[in-house]
């Protein structure tokens, strides 16, 4: 199931709504009022082998939107993971069926399953945030008090990070000083995924589509008004974090290029340093030969000054290929993700061996192929 099947899924789910509601009403059970004046906060957690997590976070997430008084909708996106978080989202969904799983076909990566739950949400207010527990979902309290005041955007910052190296705390911090330093859109340090945006936030993040994706900075892009709250991050009680060095650099280069050509003008500030270097040095030797009659020499510089050339070269070359790189898949058109399984087809089916895989008929409803076929001559068409 690809993304815009995903949006399908969520208007044919909608509409058996409204027809729940109608029958209702014939009772004399008034729901559809009480529905109308009941704020619905959908809660999207993309994950990747965070099953010992799951549970005690749903209970925690109930428990605030018990306080809240606002309809939960709990969407849970599991990326590709092996260690039976699918099955643990399933059962989730049976027990409350507030809880909506969608399983990709592969590992797409945390961007792609963070789209694909901002996709899904139906809710007036949207919460991103980890599986890991390292974002309380207590401090929605206070996000969510934030967003009635009018702020359409609310960033959750890490007051203290608990339970991480040096070394990760270090990089981070130069990551988004670097950030800001090289993006054309300011976003705020030492701020993760974890934040609250309005629906018309999340309309707006329905139209970005860019193949490589870097979630928290799209959502400071879109420019809506914002607030900041702050939060003391507690260390991770199960598992391990998925973001290694590599992938965390990889992210980085998403984020730099995805937002800023600043890179492509260091390039061209750094070829305009080399040649005004070179000219000068030029210069320097010709008038030692010229005026001061000193042989020519220097077959280290010579050399040190072809690899450096030589390397700032390849630098350039690396810049130009990430750039077209992306515009290469970008122009592929993709799916950014696709859905193996989701759990809402389980509950629209009524079956009940675990979650439902798309069929190919589910898809070719979503999208009809209408073949018409030549007319034979002599015969009217239809």
């Amino acid at each position: 199931m690809t993304e815009q099947e995903c949006v399908q899924l969520r208007s044919i789910q909608a509409e058996n709504m409204d027809v729940d509601r109608e029958g209702l009403h014939r009772e004399g059970l008034h729901c559809m009022e009480t529905v109308q004046t009941k704020l619905r906060m959908s809660v999207v957690v993309p994950l990747l082998d965070e099953r010992d997590n799951l549970g005690p976070l749903h209970a925690r997430l109930v428990e605030v939107a018990e306080k809240l008084d606002v309809d939960l909708e709990l969407i849970f996106v599991d990326d590709g993971s092996t260690d039976g978080s699918a099955m643990e989202i399933d059962r989730l969904s049976r027990l409350d069926s507030r809880v909506i799983g969608l399983q990709f076909s592969r590992n797409f990566g945390h961007e792609s399953a963070s789209t694909a739950g901002l996709d899904c949400a139906t809710g007036d207010c949207c919460v991103l945030m980890d599986a890991d527990l390292q974002d309380p979902p207590e401090t929605i309290f206070e996000m969510f008090e934030s967003w009635q005041g009018g702020s359409q955007i609310v960033f959750a910052t890490r007051r203290t990070r608990a339970g991480e190296s040096v070394f990760k705390k270090s990089t981070s911090w130069l990551f988004y000083r670097l950030m800001n330093q090289l993006s054309e859109v300011e976003m705020p340090p030492d701020t993760g995924d974890f934040r609250l945006i309005d629906k018309s936030v999340l309309d707006a993040l329905r139209r970005c589509r860019e193949t490589d994706r870097f979630v928290r900075g799209l959502v400071a892009w879109t420019g809506f008004s914002t607030a900041q709250i702050f939060y003391d991050r507690p260390a991770r009680e199960h598992g391990v974090t998925k973001y290694n060095p590599l992938k965390l650099l990889l992210l980085s280069l998403d984020a730099a290029f995805g937002f800023s050509v600043k890179p492509l003008r260091i390039a061209t500030y750094a070829g305009l340093v080399v040649t005004t270097l070179a000219m000068s040095i030029a210069a320097i030797v010709v008038f030692q030969k010229l005026f001061l009659g000193m042989p020519m020499q220097g077959y280290a510089a010579l050399a040190s000054g072809m690899f450096f050339l030589g390397g700032m070269q390849l630098l350039v070359l690396g810049i130009l290929g990430e750039y077209v790189g992306r515009t290469y898949r970008q122009v592929q058109r993709r799916p950014l993700y696709l859905i193996a399984a989701d759990t809402r087809l389980s509950r629209l089916t009524g079956t009940s061996d675990g979650p439902r895989r798309v069929s190919t008929d589910v898809r070719n409803r979503a999208r009809p192929l209408v073949v018409r076929r030549p007319t034979p001559p002599g015969k009217i068409a239809a």
